[in-house]
């Protein structure tokens, strides 16, 4: 019988959930100081992103899913060994190609926040597996926030390096701290080979049509979000404002309110209204691209729609999540390393889109882009009721 999830170690999940994500945000308000220490183009440096983010997109695939078939706790353990081997390797490097290999690792391995998620959510019991998602989300949340901040003040005080020699420093004691007090959890007895269990993850999606709806409804909102704070910097960093990027950073931390709405939305997920959830937090991150498009005209409004926008994509996100491990509890690992690869998609896009659109059309144009994904995300969530209220019946 599952004994819960203590809320104590739920807490520990999510801590280490926070210092492995910030791990891939870490680089961006570096990357100038990196380039003069490589002496090499802000161009090519630009590769140190690049290359996180494709060793992310791997570990997602080849990766998460052996949470399936493997002990969790030795996987956690392990990834985060090698994560700390990684950012020492970072901080050493003296050749730019050490550099780009380490960094690669970091991303591969960061994926480690996807097994803490599927792993909370097999700890806890049916009735508090939404909380514990909310709880190890909220925890993702505030690591991706406090990441540039961190990294900003770390490197003025000890210089770039010092950003991930603290950070191997962190992620070894979490280390002790996860080993102490999480539980075994013994891989299942499976047949088949770990090349049918990669295969089997875009079969799940595309046999049950909850899943993939719930997929693209990820895909959409990850979009409209990626595609506010991707152009975010475009009008802000310009006259009249000409913020500086200290000032444009701490536009973000008034993402925590996307740590709230996770926890919310996992306790609301808990109690069967996880339809009605994503319902609500797609009117609210449709109504949040009004006051957004006000960005010349008022910045208060705009923080208003920030908050908005933070508070609708966590509370689907975490709801989504949700409802695809209670689907399918014997496939958590597959499901979460499928479900972000349509939030990694969602995400290109709407960057991509943003920047094309805020070139066409300025800031309003970007808007209408975020409004545009909105519109269709509630129109996919309206169409999927029916088939909810079937299944649920």
């Amino acid at each position: 019988m599952n004994a819960g999830l203590e809320r104590v170690t739920t807490l520990i999940l999510a801590v280490a959930a926070g210092l492995s994500v910030a791990n891939v945000y870490y680089a961006q308000p570096l990357l100038d100081a990196m380039a003069r220490d490589f002496r090499i183009s802000p161009s090519a440096i630009g590769l140190v992103v690049t290359l996180t983010q494709v060793g992310y997109g791997l570990g997602l695939i080849l990766i998460v899913p052996l949470g399936d078939r493997v002990d969790r706790r030795r996987l956690v353990l392990i990834q985060g060994a090698l994560s700390v081997i990684a950012l020492i390797v970072v901080a050493t490097a003296e050749m730019e190609a050490m550099l780009f290999a380490g960094m690669a690792a970091v991303g591969l391995l960061a994926v480690v926040v996807q097994v803490l998620v599927a792993f909370a959510a097999t700890l806890a019991r049916p009735a508090e597996q939404g909380r514990a998602i909310g709880t190890v989300t909220s925890g993702v949340v505030a690591g991706i926030l406090a990441a540039r901040f961190v990294a900003g003040t770390v490197a003025d005080l000890g210089g770039w390096r010092a950003v991930y020699l603290t950070s191997a420093g962190l992620t070894l004691m979490m280390l002790g701290l996860l080993a102490l007090t999480l539980p075994r959890h013994p891989a299942p007895d499976r047949a088949d080979s770990y090349a049918a269990a990669l295969r089997s993850i875009p079969a799940l999606f595309l046999h049950d049509p909850i899943l993939l709806v719930r997929g693209i409804l990820a895909l959409l909102v990850f979009a409209a979000f990626s595609a506010f704070w991707t152009a975010m910097v475009l009008p802000l960093s310009a006259a009249p404002f000409a913020y500086s990027h200290t000032q444009i950073g701490l536009f973000g931390l008034l993402g925590m309110a996307g740590a709230f709405a996770a926890t919310a939305a996992g306790r609301l997920a808990d109690r069967g209204l996880g339809q009605w959830t994503t319902g609500l937090g797609l009117v609210v991150l449709l109504g949040s691209w009004g006051p957004i498009a006000l960005l010349a005209q008022s910045i208060p409004l705009l923080l208003v729609g920030v908050v908005l926008l933070d508070l609708a994509v966590q509370a689907v996100h975490v709801t989504n999540q949700s409802i695809l491990f209670a689907r399918h509890p014997e496939a958590r690992s597959r499901l979460v390393g499928g479900y972000m690869v349509f939030y990694a998609v969602g995400s290109a896009i709407g960057a991509i889109g943003a920047t094309t659109a805020y070139a066409h059309a300025g800031w309003l144009g970007v808007s209408g882009l975020g409004a545009a994904f909105s519109i269709i995300a509630l129109g996919v969530w309206a169409s999927s009721s029916s088939l909810h209220r079937s299944i649920q019946g």
